[in-house]
């Protein structure tokens, strides 16, 4: 009579790599008194030549990084983040400051959204000084965020370009309404780099990239295809910016840069900051994870660059970001009995 089996049969395993035909260029933001600029440190996001933390294939070369929001002038924000800024929402030199000092932030987007026509069309003059005052005020590299109107942001990005030529800024945004081929000029002439702004159309960018890569390097361009926030279009941001990913891996250099989302866009959700039932828990802790929720789940798309706004969310990214880059291993004793384990 045949014995019953009393143990598992032993084998071997081994995991399955892939081998990718493309990586994604490299493009250093700031520049340091070496380089020609003012900035304490140079910052260089991408060169990946596998999907997001496939470690076992290509370790990432450089660790994806979070940029903090500041604004020009005094904006209308959530009250779970506007308690933390109460003191500067007025004075973007001391906002960026407080976000590099207290809240960890490895670069400065400045929103220049008073240069606005409909708000107070400052003017570039006005912009230059603002810029200059944050210059003065953190040594992180600088984003440099546009109010959406394509002549006004052209006419602002080329005077703080010409003003700041050297520091390695980061354009935000170049957009197919603008005059791509100028703004692209400019930009290589004074040594900065540009986030190409499409919607969620992998053709668009396409399309914008080749236009700007006429005249820029590829280590000069950043890719933003738009961040639809948890609960309103974050599939279809993660699917985008995964099949950008992927085929860029596989070949298609019209595709191979770097990524940046625009996370604050989470706040735009209703969920994440207006009073609601007692189930949805309170807005001061709803807001942030909103935040870091659609963070999290791009940082798996792909996502080199993030822009985020509240301090928690971002300190919770920054932990996530080194827990998964330290490559440490699970406890076994916490698998076997994860039937019966309570959550």
């Amino acid at each position: 009579m045949k014995s019953k089996p009393c143990k598992l049969f032993q084998a071997r395993s081994s995991v399955l790599t892939d081998i990718y035909r493309e990586k994604i260029a490299e493009v250093k933001l700031g520049a340091t008194k070496n380089t020609g600029g003012t900035r304490g440190k140079s910052i260089t996001i991408g060169g990946e030549a596998s999907p997001a933390f496939h470690s076992l294939e290509n370790p990432m070369p450089h660790p994806p990084v979070i940029a903090l929001d500041v604004f020009d002038m005094k904006v209308s924000l959530p009250k779970a983040v506007k308690t933390h800024l109460n003191e500067v929402l007025e004075d973007p030199a001391a906002w960026a400051k407080l976000a590099v000092d207290k809240f960890d932030a490895d670069l400065i987007t400045v929103h220049l959204v008073s240069t606005d026509p409909l708000i107070k069309d400052s003017s570039p003059k006005d912009a230059v000084r603002t810029v200059e005052k944050v210059v003065q005020a953190v040594d992180v590299p600088l984003i440099i965020g546009g109010c959406g109107d394509p002549k006004k942001d052209t006419d602002v990005f080329e005077a703080i370009a010409e003003t700041f030529a050297g520091e390695r800024f980061l354009f935000s945004s170049v957009t197919r309404d603008m005059d791509v081929e100028h703004c692209a000029k400019f930009i290589k002439k004074y040594g900065h780099a540009a986030l190409a702004f499409t919607p969620m159309d992998l053709n668009l960018a396409r399309e914008l990239n080749r236009r700007l890569s006429g005249v820029l390097s590829k280590e000069d361009i950043v890719m933003d295809l738009t961040t639809a926030a948890l609960g309103y279009g974050l599939e279809y941001a993660f699917s985008n910016m995964e099949r950008a990913r992927l085929s860029a891996l596989n070949g298609d250099t019209e595709l191979a840069y770097p990524m940046c989302s625009g996370t604050t866009n989470a706040w735009a959700a209703r969920e994440a900051w207006m009073e609601m039932p007692q189930e949805w828990e309170p807005r001061e802790l709803r807001g942030p994870l909103w935040e870091l929720t659609t963070a999290l789940t791009l940082l798996f798309a792909g996502v080199d660059l993030f822009m985020m706004m509240h301090p928690a969310a971002v300190k919770a990214m920054k932990d996530t970001i080194n827990q998964l880059l330290a490559g440490k291993l699970a406890k076994d004793e916490i698998f076997p009995n994860w039937v019966s384990a309570k959550t």
